[in-house]
């Protein structure tokens, strides 16, 4: 994790410097800042040099959500993960921070372990969006044309993959390929694989996510199951169609950032993809098909 650099905002130093070697011994370069102002000019200085804020909600000369306020309005630094360190864990508190782009969130007084879990989940997501962008780049708008497709895929190394070549059937790949990988890869694993909210979140705490899932793909039931997308250009939009083999799920609860959810390592992806990626995102019947629409 030497590449992997956290900015660690804290204005009361011992709380700082207990947060600095825990990171530092499970390997992440971190740059601290004693204050509001102080953090704000190291993000200044070197946006592009941090893969994750770990900030305090309450501070004297500039709060946490002043600075994240201003860190979500930089184009270049709208999808760096911001994790909030607070004791204020009423839900309206919670609320504000979510709304104001806040999705990780650690409460005080937190262990280590819970600590590594939420900046290793933050860190880990940015860096695999950060990838598909790339992905997305190199691959160039070669579909800008496209007026309709179908495709189906299998796994969720497939899902990526076709994320990046889809989200060039839009202006803006950049924006629409995080919400559209989220979609799909929701698609396999929650929806054909049958992996639910709580077992994913022993998964990944067990570090087992990757494994359970090659299982369940080399299953006989499971394993024959495809997922289906359909794109096409009508109306003025450009409408991403995905449908699983899946029983479906609850899916109405998923759509906003939810306080309960806030402390949790995932359960951001639809309603973060709501937010950023698509102007338009609705649900179907049981929860087994999703339709995201972007206005052209």
């Amino acid at each position: 994790m030497d590449n992997i650099c956290v900015l660690v905002v804290d204005d009361e130093p011992i709380g700082r410097e207990t947060l600095t070697e825990n990171l530092t011994v499970e390997g992440y370069r971190v740059v601290e800042a004693d204050s509001g102002e102080a953090a704000w000019r190291a993000i200044d200085a070197t946006p592009t040099s941090f893969d994750a804020i770990l900030l305090d909600r309450m501070m004297p000369d500039m709060d946490g959500i002043e600075i994240l306020h201003r860190v979500k309005q930089r184009a270049d630094m709208r999808h760096v993960p911001v994790i909030m360190q607070t004791g204020m864990t009423a839900d309206s508190d919670v609320l504000e921070g979510l709304r104001a782009g806040a999705y990780y969130y650690l409460t005080k007084p937190f262990s280590a372990d819970t600590l590594l879990a939420i900046v290793a989940a933050a860190t880990r997501d940015y860096r695999g969006h950060k990838e598909l962008e790339d992905e997305v780049k190199r691959q160039g708008q070669v579909l800008s044309c496209l007026a309709e497709a179908r495709f189906v895929y299998h796994t969720p190394d497939e899902a990526r993959r076709l994320a990046a070549l889809l989200a060039n059937t839009a202006p803006e790949p950049g924006r629409v390929v995080l919400g559209l990988s989220e979609l799909m890869l929701n698609a396999v694993e929650h929806g054909n694989l049958a992996i639910g909210y709580q077992q994913k979140s022993v998964l990944i705490e067990t570090d087992r996510l990757h494994d359970e899932i090659e299982q369940r793909l080399a299953s006989p039931d499971l394993g024959q199951r495809r997922v289906e997308v359909e794109v096409r250009r009508v109306d003025g939009e450009l409408r991403f169609v995905i449908r699983d083999q899946g029983a479906g799920f609850n899916w109405q609860g998923y759509l906003e950032m939810s306080p309960e959810r806030a402390f949790d390592t995932h359960g951001r992806g639809i309603a973060m993809s709501r937010m950023i990626s698509f102007d338009r995102l609705e649900y179907r019947g049981r929860g087994n098909e999703v339709e995201a629409a972007i206005r052209l």
